[in-house]
């Protein structure tokens, strides 16, 4: 509970401006854009999260010639945990699989960017503790993606 709350503080503290009040999650990285999804890839398997797809925007933005400062995006998915709450509200499906964005700002600081579960809770009319085994798994998954 108290590094899930140390967490959010952090993140409100240190994340891009931009992002306030949109339901997104933003944790900073201690690693590479790459890394950052290498660890996430690998401790969501480690907890039989199967992973949907894996796209590297800046890759495809220099096969179309154009420039992107290092971003790429992990689709994952639990069907213990998603499949009821799509059983409760179908809607939330167009939200599942989750999604993580590992990006790198101006500044060269990486960043893994997430829906809030709350948020997603709210926005499909759900209870918020529907949405807790979700919270606390992307929480761990995060950590174990972004830390030193």
């Amino acid at each position: 509970m108290r590094i899930a709350l140390l967490l959010a503080v952090v993140v409100l503290m240190t994340a891009p401006a931009a992002l306030a009040d949109s339901g997104l999650v933003s944790v900073r990285s201690a690693h590479s854009v790459a890394e950052t999804l290498d660890r996430l890839e690998q401790a969501a398997r480690e907890a039989g999260v199967a992973i949907a797809a894996r796209i590297d925007h800046g890759a495809n933005a220099a096969k179309a010639g154009q420039t992107l400062r290092p971003t790429a995006l992990l689709l994952f998915a639990n069907p213990k945990v998603g499949t009821p709450l799509m059983q409760a509200r179908q809607t939330i499906g167009i939200d599942l699989p989750l999604k993580a964005l590992a990006w790198e700002d101006e500044r060269g600081e990486v960043w893994l960017t997430y829906n809030a579960p709350a948020y997603l809770a709210g926005r499909h009319n759900l209870p918020a503790d529907a949405v807790e085994p979700m919270r606390r798994g992307l929480e761990q998954l995060v950590e174990r993606a972004t830390r030193p």
